[in-house]
């Protein structure tokens, strides 16, 4: 076999094609060389020339250095127009959720260094690397875009409101209605979210109109309107009459969205006063003083009216535009006391007395205790009655003679109607619980008053209406009350007089059971005193819990009972002058 080379062709100028497949090979080797030399030779963190992201250029980075550079390139926070409803509003993106997210950006540049071909390393290796460019990624806080937005629209939303009556001092009125808007905020902030590259958010508004219209409240506006008129009631073609002004009439039903409706409450309550005003109730016997000497003065029936007729009837014309008048049926009232059961003035002994003092009292106080007393002054009680303060005293009221005088209501002593009257009915309840009469209601004082002392628990509270001191009249005859006022020396003394009895009662002293201090003082501002001014108005009292007993014997029964107070402490109040 020859294996001499053969001579070059005398007349070519070509490479012989035996060179090129050795060509080829060194190029691969040095392309496997450098790559190799490439691939072992940059650090693993070190992120590859070329690569951007953003405008950022990150190559030969590491990650906390490119990490650095990223955050310092970010620049200006683009503006996002928003709009909902009439309101438009440009905002930095960032105040509703929006960021660049540099961690992304910097994973992305990472992975792509990772990525990159083996002809791209050439190249980089050969100082030609090619160039990456990579969005820098933006994202939205959900919570943060929802709560930037519901700032910025806050003043767009209005709640609806529904037109409503009203009573304004003397007649209705409507206060009209209007209809409510509420912007939504959950598409655009779900938009936001998944397309962050947006600038410009347009909220839906959604507008709710009142259930309840200004025409339809105006229709029933002027009917109750119409209802707003005097309004007669009488006590059969003669009696006595009771006529309530418009502005009574109106107290007693309310003009509702729903339509027109009776204040039961109110009804019952003036047909109570239409009663007290109407009524002539029947006169039992009694005893009247003539010339110092107590005389019998013969019963007398009366005419009154039925409280379930008064509400029926009242119901009716209340709600009737055209009735102005009513006429009750009156009933006759029969007396329980006759003058044939009243025994002779002579044969009345002493049972038993009640005492009290009103040392210091005001001036309007001391005219409701003289009034009080002698309202009830004369009362008599047949044999198996109940004894009332109230219906003996004939009602609180300027009309009865009473005046605005301290009373305590709502956790205060304050000025109030009948001031006073509590220190009659306070000594009312010593005689006749010393006479040993059943009690069918009493009430306590809400604190421990000065007044009663030095007899502690042994008192009686009233206040018109519904507190009353009634108590039973077990004493086999008719009971008188009998009533001493010594406004000289403050002083007030009520008895009890009837037939002669066996029984005998004994009341012991109170008996304590816990005992509260009373609170801290209280001060509150006030208008009506000069700056700096201090004026007390409430007076401490120190919280009890006690009981006092009383003991009867009667023919050899002896009977206990007990009479239980729970006082609240009370603080002392100073008005300020502001």
């Amino acid at each position: 076999m020859n294996t001499d080379p053969l001579p070059p062709h005398p007349t070519s100028s070509r490479k012989p094609r035996l060179y090129t497949p050795l060509l080829a090979g060194l190029v691969g080797a040095l392309l496997l060389g450098g790559a190799l030399a490439l691939g072992s030779g940059s650090p693993a963190d070190t992120i590859a020339p070329g690569i951007r992201v953003g405008s950022t250029d990150l190559g030969g980075l590491n990650r906390a250095d490119a990490l650095k550079k990223l955050l310092a390139a970010q620049g200006d926070v683009p503006q996002v127009a928003v709009t909902a409803g009439t309101g438009s509003w440009t905002v930095p993106a960032n105040q509703l959720g929006w960021s660049l997210d540099a961690g992304a950006g910097l994973d992305a540049a990472v992975q792509a260094s990772s990525e990159r071909t083996l002809l791209q390393k050439v190249q980089t290796f050969i100082g030609q690397p090619p160039v990456t460019e990579l969005a820098l990624p933006q994202k939205v806080d959900a919570a943060q875009a929802k709560a930037g937005l519901a700032t910025l629209t806050a003043a767009q939303n209005t709640p609806v409101r529904n037109a409503s009556v009203v009573f304004d001092k003397t007649r209705y009125m409507v206060k009209p209605g209007m209809a409510g808007v509420q912007v939504q905020l959950g598409a655009a902030v779900q938009s936001f979210v998944q397309h962050p590259e947006i600038r410009t958010l347009s909220l839906n508004v959604i507008r709710s109109e009142p259930r309840y219209t200004t025409q339809e409240m105006q229709a029933l506006a002027d009917q109750g309107n119409a209802l707003v008129r005097p309004l007669t009631v009488k006590l059969g073609s003669n009696g006595q009459a009771f006529t309530l002004t418009p502005l009574q009439v109106a107290n007693l039903y309310w003009v509702h969205q729903s339509g027109l409706e009776l204040d039961q409450d109110a009804l019952s309550a003036k047909v109570k006063q239409i009663s007290s005003t109407v009524d002539q109730p029947a006169e039992n016997a009694r005893y009247a003083l003539k010339g110092g000497a107590l005389v019998k003065v013969a019963e007398q029936a009366g005419m009154v009216s039925d409280p379930a007729q008064t509400q029926k009837l009242l119901a009716q014309a209340v709600l009737d535009p055209k009735i102005s008048s009513i006429v009750l049926t009156p009933k006759v009232s029969q007396p329980t006391l006759k003058l044939a059961d009243l025994p002779d003035a002579s044969k009345l002994t002493l049972i038993a007395s009640g005492r009290s003092t009103y040392y210091h009292s005001s001036a309007a106080r001391r005219v409701n205790i003289t009034n009080a007393a002698a309202k009830i002054n004369g009362a008599v009680v047949a044999p198996g009655d109940n004894f009332s303060f109230l219906d003996n005293l004939g009602g609180i009221s300027p009309e009865n003679g009473f005046v605005t005088g301290l009373i305590i209501s709502a956790g205060r002593t304050v000025d109030g109607l009948g001031g006073g009257v509590c220190q009659v009915s306070t000594t009312t309840f010593r005689a006749l619980y010393q006479a040993g009469l059943p009690v069918v209601e009493r009430n306590q004082h809400a604190y421990r008053v000065g007044y009663y002392e030095p007899q502690v628990g042994f008192e009686a509270a009233v206040y018109d209406p519904g507190k009353d001191l009634k108590m039973k009249n077990d004493t086999g005859g008719p009971i008188l009350v009998k009533t001493i006022n010594d406004d000289a020396r403050s002083t007030l003394t009520v008895q009890v007089w009837g037939l002669p009895q066996t029984r005998t009662v004994n009341v012991s002293p109170a008996t304590i059971l816990s005992h509260t201090g009373h609170p801290a003082a209280k001060y509150v501002p006030s208008a009506d005193l000069p700056r700096g001014a201090v004026k007390q108005v409430d007076w401490a009292a120190d919280g009890y819990s006690l009981y006092i007993t009383r003991t009867i014997r009667d023919k050899g029964a002896v009977r206990t009972d007990k009479t239980s107070t729970n006082y609240k402490p009370w603080q002392a109040v100073y008005e300020v002058g502001q």
